[in-house]
């Protein structure tokens, strides 16, 4: 089942921000965010949950140095599904 991807304003602030004009890095993020759509837990992405002050969150790979922080959250328009909430992306350092 495909989840929804939700975006805050903080991801897209960082997303044009950490992507600019690069059309690779952003093909790349694209294909990511397509496979965490399809199935959050797709071993290429590496997801993995937080610990810490972020251990309310998740993460994945979407790149050499690139990551998204993401939570899982039930939908609020389908009673039966969940949408995936992103938070931030960016370089390792820049997102922990």
């Amino acid at each position: 089942m495909p989840y929804q991807l939700v975006t805050s304003k903080q991801f897209e602030r960082a997303f044009k921000k950490f992507a600019g004009k690069n059309q690779r890095l952003k093909d790349n993020i694209f294909k990511a965010l397509q496979k965490l759509a399809d199935d959050p837990y797709d071993s290429s992405l590496r997801t993995h949950k937080l610990s810490g002050k972020l251990a309310a969150y998740s993460a994945c790979y979407c790149g050499y140095d690139c990551r998204i922080i993401f939570v899982l959250e039930q939908s609020k328009t389908k009673s039966d599904s969940q949408d995936i909430l992103l938070l931030d992306i960016g370089t390792h350092d820049d997102v922990y």
